[in-house]
């Protein structure tokens, strides 16, 4: 059993709905433990590739891997900053106002945040990073410095392809009658991204956040180098460029891919002009 396009439009907008009148304290709860799966999905990801020195190689088992996170979104419950931009269909059809959404939007992102960065600190304080040598510790913060190294233009336009698939996975999901369809509906669009090397504003939360706390050991510091990050690079990585260079980029280009390529184009096919 699988929902029609029209039909999935329908249930996103009740679904909007929904999310949109949730208490303030609820939705950022809800947004700390999407952060926080997110995290675990991209941490994992890490864990299982950073010996893979071929750089397709590891992100084909990435891919496999980095979805589960979206996947407890989907089916433990919890609000997920990117997802949610598919509540645009509920402001197109006018069931919510632009203050709603851009309220809801603004307290998940920031749960989102502080259960990614909550995850990246557990991770950092349990020693994991030394892992194989002090190599995880290294490869978490060779990513970190990786992203705050992007062109705006660059983060941006990646942003804005993550968050077309990462949509494109919640809303085939929602056509899905069981579990295992919906986690099987999210799966593929997210692995593509991960394969992809795309940007996704949350999952960039822990990672960036990680390598941060990484930096601070001289032992981290000296593994990344010797695996191909620029000293200038991690000498710049820190908490505001973490915003300025790759979330504030990263975050406009996901709310154009998802908010635009998927929910507007998907309410004027399907909505549209339409008596409810």
């Amino acid at each position: 059993m699988y929902s029609s396009p029209s039909e999935i439009a329908d249930f996103t907008v009740i679904t909007g709905i929904r999310k949109a009148n949730l208490s303030s304290v609820n939705q950022f709860l809800l947004g700390v433990l999407a952060g926080a799966f997110i995290a675990f999905g991209a941490q994992a990801a890490n864990f299982a590739t950073h010996t893979i020195s071929d750089a397709g190689t590891a992100k084909f088992i990435a891919g496999l891997i980095f979805p589960a996170g979206l996947i407890l979104v989907l089916l433990a419950g919890a609000e997920l900053f990117t997802g949610n931009n598919l509540m645009v269909i509920a402001l197109c059809e006018r069931k919510i106002t632009l203050l709603q959404l851009l309220k809801s939007w603004l307290i998940v992102y920031a749960g989102n945040l502080a259960g990614s960065v909550l995850v990246a600190l557990l991770v950092s304080m349990s020693g994991q990073f030394g892992y194989t040598g002090g190599l995880l510790g290294g490869f978490t913060l060779k990513a970190a410095a990786g992203k705050i190294s992007l062109t705006f233009k660059s983060a941006l336009v990646l942003g804005v392809l993550c968050n077309w698939l990462v949509c494109l996975a919640v809303w085939t999901s929602f056509g899905a009658k069981d579990a295992v369809s919906k986690a099987v509906c999210a799966f593929f669009p997210v692995w593509v991204f991960i394969a992809s090397g795309f940007e996704h504003s949350v999952a960039n939360m822990y990672y960036i956040a990680a390598g941060i706390f990484a930096k601070s050991n001289a032992l981290y510091v000296s593994k990344a180098i010797e695996i191909g990050a620029s000293q200038s690079a991690i000498d710049s990585l820190n908490w505001a460029s973490m915003f300025t260079a790759n979330l504030l980029p990263v975050t406009i280009g996901n709310i154009i891919g998802g908010a635009g390529f998927v929910g507007v184009v998907y309410w004027f096919v399907y909505l549209r002009g339409r008596k409810s």
